[in-house]
């Protein structure tokens, strides 16, 4: 067994200091990127400090102990990472496009409110969304999301309830195809050689059956969420006070917020080689939690593993898929969203917290005891 140093110390109080402390501290939560870019610092700086020979012991090469803690590859993959991956490009491209389309979407959109139900539009927005992420990718289906939901006549209340589970959907549905999110592209690249030979639609054909009933489960339970229409009406583009400043800074918000992710994945690697990588599965999966505050990319890269079994590989990313919608920083969606919407920490976790535990339970249950499953050939 291995014994806790004193950088694992330093690494899990990080963990905790991120869990709680926009809950419990205004400041922080209302500069949450900094916060978490502060917190990816400090996790990569201790990790730094880790001696070699515990690094050697847990079967550290050269190589990876020379890339522990602050080095030239990070600090350039943290620069470049939230643009070659499209992320903070997308936000921007998307950003300037709904601003200035936005009336004619409005307009559309006020006209299909008057003759569809708004439960039969929130049914589809989640359901449709969540699908089809996985082409358009995650940040397009945030985007798109938000600007629907500025328009459905519902209070504040519900439009976050919405949301929350509307970003379920989509984060779970992006990791259909390696397009959709970071987290499956990295899964595909894992798993591309021998035994799997993974190609463009691996995840579709060995995730899909958890995947598409999770989205329009997602989809119901919006219906249910939304309640009796309210008198708020979309707002025209004269009401949006939103300027082209607003767009960039969002933009600039999400670029640190994917950084300050990355940091404290890479920070947190350490611990994770010793800690999780030698566990069960179904322990793995619920430790996976921890997915809602750190980049789940940076898990599936360290965790998945082509010696593992077909449902081991389920299990990980539908933990890791699962929890990431449960707080705010647990994926892109959630970020984009309650930034756009000024969401706050502790709205998202009253339901986002309790939604993911039924959630990943409901899951548990049949990945690991229900011999069904139907896979998928494209």
């Amino acid at each position: 067994m291995v014994s806790p140093t004193p950088v694992d110390l330093g690494l899990f109080a990080i963990v905790l200091l991120v869990l709680v402390g926009p809950f419990m501290v205004k400041k922080i939560e209302h500069n949450l990127e900094l916060f978490l870019f502060i917190m990816g610092v400090l996790a990569v700086t201790i990790s730094g400090f880790e001696s070699e020979s515990v690094l050697a012991a847990i079967g550290y090469s050269v190589e990876q102990i020379a890339e522990v803690g602050w080095n030239m590859k990070l600090i350039t993959e943290a620069i470049m990472e939230p643009i070659v991956k499209g992320i903070v490009p997308a936000v921007l491209v998307a950003g300037l496009l709904f601003h200035y389309g936005r009336s004619y979407a409005q307009n559309a959109m006020t006209s299909i409110i008057k003759v569809v139900p708004v439960k039969v539009i929130v049914f589809l927005v989640v359901v449709v969304l969540g699908l089809v992420s996985s082409i358009i990718t995650a940040i397009i289906a945030s985007l798109l999301l938000v600007e629907v939901m500025n328009c459905l006549p519902v209070d504040r209340n519900t439009k976050i309830n919405l949301v929350i589970i509307a970003c379920f959907s989509i984060g779970l549905g992006a990791v259909l195809t390696p397009v959709g999110e970071p987290l499956s592209t990295i899964a595909i690249t894992k798993l591309q050689g021998e035994p799997y030979h993974a190609g463009f639609f691996f995840l579709f054909n060995q995730l899909a059956i958890y995947i598409i009933p999770g989205c329009l489960a997602m989809g119901l339970l919006a219906m249910f969420f939304t309640g009796k229409k309210a008198s708020q009406e979309c707002l025209t583009a004269t009401e949006d006070t939103e300027g082209l400043r607003d767009v960039v800074v969002r933009a600039i918000k999400v670029y640190v917020f994917v950084m300050a992710l990355l940091l404290l994945g890479s920070g947190m690697k350490v611990v994770i080689d010793k800690y999780m990588l030698g566990i069960s599965p179904m322990i793995l999966y619920w430790v996976n939690m921890i997915s809602a505050i750190l980049d789940n990319a940076t898990l599936t890269a360290a965790e998945l593993s082509p010696a593992m079994s077909i449902t081991q590989i389920q299990a990980v990313l539908m933990g890791l898929l699962i929890s990431g919608g449960m707080l705010i920083p647990g994926n892109i969606p959630n970020i984009i969203s309650a930034g756009k919407l000024g969401i706050g920490s502790k709205e998202w976790a009253k339901l986002g917290v309790p939604l993911g535990l039924v959630v990943m339970l409901i899951y548990f249950v049949w990945i690991f005891f229900i011999p069904f499953h139907i896979e998928f050939h494209l």
